[in-house]
């Protein structure tokens, strides 16, 4: 599990230029996978919906566009981020701890967390955490990076784990800050793997899908 002092002082480093580095080193592809959640989530006629672990803001602000009706709260433990989150226009953000969340019980319709849970200390810990938050009924979107099978896998291993860190160093000039993502990537559950996790923790209804060939998936689990 990664260190969460570590992982908080890198994203600290890479703020200014984390948007950017993400479009680049998804060739833009992370604009179409945060599409897809927004549009599945505006399917849901959400009223409160908490984004957690929310960087900059890129997919609170895509809810915002998507569901103008709900009122969406950004939270993250990592003030820097935090900052270009509001300076690009997300109405509310929080600095919060995703494993103690400031919310009672039966808070938010809707609880997402994209590309982060990847970097929490305890995955068990904080979906347990984000399903005390949801109502009855709530759903928990989780987005982030999985493994492709078949022919892709290894070309996307080799630009995972050899030209990534490479690129985003380059772009950001914090090349350690990326050298620990495909290590973190090949050890995070995916597919049944995740849903089964999700199960455990005391969702029902859950679900898997890949994206862009397995590169990315987007879980979903309901809360009872």
């Amino acid at each position: 599990m990664p260190d969460p002092a570590y992982v908080r002082t890198a994203f600290a480093r890479i703020a200014d230029r984390y948007v950017l580095t993400n479009h680049v080193l998804s060739c833009g592809m992370d604009l179409w996978w945060r599409h897809v959640v927004s549009r599945r989530i505006r399917g849901w006629q959400p009223k409160r919906l908490l984004d957690v672990a929310s960087g900059t803001g890129d997919l609170a602000l895509k809810l915002q566009q998507t569901c103008p009706d709900c009122e969406i709260i950004a939270s993250d433990f990592c003030p820097e981020m935090l900052a270009h989150a509001s300076s690009r226009g997300v109405k509310q953000t929080l600095v919060a701890d995703a494993l103690a969340l400031p919310f009672p019980d039966d808070e938010f319709d809707v609880v997402t967390v994209a590309f982060g849970l990847r970097n929490m200390e305890d995955y068990p810990k904080a979906i347990t955490e984000m399903r005390r938050v949801l109502k009855p009924g709530g759903h928990l979107v989780i987005l982030d990076f999985s493994l492709p099978t078949g022919l892709m896998r290894g070309p996307y291993r080799f630009y995972l784990h050899r030209i990534l860190p490479r690129l985003a160093g380059w772009l950001t000039r914090e090349q350690d800050a990326y050298e620990y993502l495909g290590g973190s990537i090949e050890a995070f559950p995916s597919g049944a793997a995740m849903t089964d996790l999700l199960t455990t923790c005391g969702f029902r209804a859950t679900s898997a899908t890949p994206l862009t060939f397995g590169v990315v998936s987007c879980y979903v689990g309901r809360q009872p």
